[in-house]
């Protein structure tokens, strides 16, 4: 395995060699698994560590924050610890344990188990594999249900028949996977996930553990091929039954994704767009308004992602019109743009093909976007303005002024709010 761990960050490789110190220092048994290791062993990026435990994952996790120095999130509820690291990396430290579930589409009531039960409990064969991190063991992969076998004919592949139905988010996983690295889902595998689409099981689910799947979905590389691979099978009724997905949708989709690329390459500055949510809200393009907010409520999006989303499909029909017209003022876009999310904006983007529209919206990026005055209320006030609705207004027409080019620095400024205080 050493071969796989020099692909590795530094950091990443770091915590596996004190990970093994820890385990032999508490002699609790550690194991690198999951998604991790199948990435390993693909040679796929993956910043992310899951490390399981025989013994207690909490105490474990305890040892190994406090070796390598870095914060510690615990979940007593669950046995479960997160070590936040630096760039963007983390280590997802549990407990070994079985899972039984009541009935179908439950959640599942867990207790500790085995390794051996611990990998029984997981989704796919090349996500149930394990790899030893004990220090006085050659690192061999533990592998009890052929998971190397399938990744390396690129199967997809459940380890028992009730797989889907015990958690039918797994069907949805199942395709995103497929769809990732090109994988096919075996044949009896596919007609399982087909039987348990059939009994309705997907709308059984926890809605919030549904609207977790399908952003996941919506933050691959390419969301649309999932989306229709999951169309064909039937598998997006958990949103709406109402839901339309054609060429149109494709075409706002490819649309969506050029925008995305042409903000990311101009602005890497900016903050980082939550695409996943561009995405979502193209595909619910052929519902109202009404069915729209009914779904967003049910699958518990937050407030501010709501929003985003309400703004694009109430303000499209307001702002796409005004701005598709030649030689409107800048203070007229900056009014119209500057309330709207990035989200929003690149949304109405994507669903325009005015020429004077895209020059508009490039304009504010590179030129209003964020616009401040040099002046503020100390400037007024030295002046002999008193605190109160006169400074809002006279603080617009500046503001009007140096998005059209008449002020254009802290000077010219304080020359405005003379002649407006005076005239006043």
């Amino acid at each position: 395995m050493d071969k796989y761990f020099k692909k590795l960050p530094q950091e990443l490789r770091e915590i596996i060699r004190q990970a093994c110190w820890v385990s032999q220092k508490t002699r609790m048994p550690a194991y690198l698994v999951g998604g991790c290791l199948r990435d390993l062993i693909l040679g796929v990026k993956n910043l992310d560590l899951d490390i399981t435990i025989e013994g207690s994952g909490i105490i474990f996790s305890r040892h190994l924050a406090q070796k390598i120095r870095s914060k510690l999130i615990i979940h007593e509820r669950f046995g479960t610890a997160t070590l936040i690291l630096s760039n963007n990396l983390k280590v997802d430290i549990a407990t070994t344990r079985q899972e039984r579930y009541p009935h179908f589409a439950a959640l599942p009531e867990v207790k500790p188990g085995s390794l051996k039960e611990d990998l029984k409990r997981r989704d796919f064969t090349i996500n149930a594999m394990a790899l030893s991190l004990a220090a006085d063991k050659s690192k061999k992969i533990i592998d009890p249900f052929g998971g190397q076998n399938d990744l390396v004919s690129g199967r997809i592949r459940v380890l028992h028949d009730l797989s889907f139905k015990d958690d039918p988010t797994r069907i949805l996983r199942a395709v995103r996977f497929s769809q990732r690295f090109g994988f096919k889902i075996e044949p009896k595998t596919l007609l399982l996930l087909k039987e348990a689409i059939a009994d309705g099981l997907l709308n059984k689910v926890n809605p919030h553990r549904m609207r977790d799947e399908l952003i996941l979905i919506l933050k691959e590389q390419h969301p649309f091929r999932l989306i229709k691979a999951l169309n064909h099978l039937g598998a997006l009724s958990f949103i709406s039954a109402q839901l339309k997905i054609d060429r149109a949708t494709r075409g706002l989709f490819l649309s969506v994704a050029k925008e995305i690329a042409w903000f990311i390459k101009n602005f890497p500055a900016r903050r980082q767009l939550d695409s996943w949510l561009i995405y979502f809200t193209v595909l619910l393009e052929s519902l109202t308004l009404p069915q729209i907010k009914i779904i967003v409520n049910r699958l518990g999006l937050r407030k501010g992602e709501e929003k985003r989303m309400i703004s694009y499909y109430q303000g499209r029909r307001k702002i796409i019109p005004v701005l598709s017209k030649k030689q409107v003022a800048p203070e007229k876009i900056f009014s119209l743009l500057e309330p709207l999310s990035y989200e929003t904006i690149i949304l109405l983007s994507a669903t325009s093909q005015n020429k004077n529209f895209k020059k508009y919206l490039k304009d504010f990026f590179e030129i209003y976007n964020g616009m401040r005055l040099c002046i503020s209320g100390h400037d007024l006030g030295g002046l002999g303005v008193l605190p109160g609705p006169e400074y809002q207004k006279i603080f617009a027409k500046v503001l009007a002024a140096k998005l059209n080019g008449q002020v254009r620095n802290r000077q010219t400024e304080l020359a405005l709010i003379k002649r407006l205080v005076y005239k006043t």
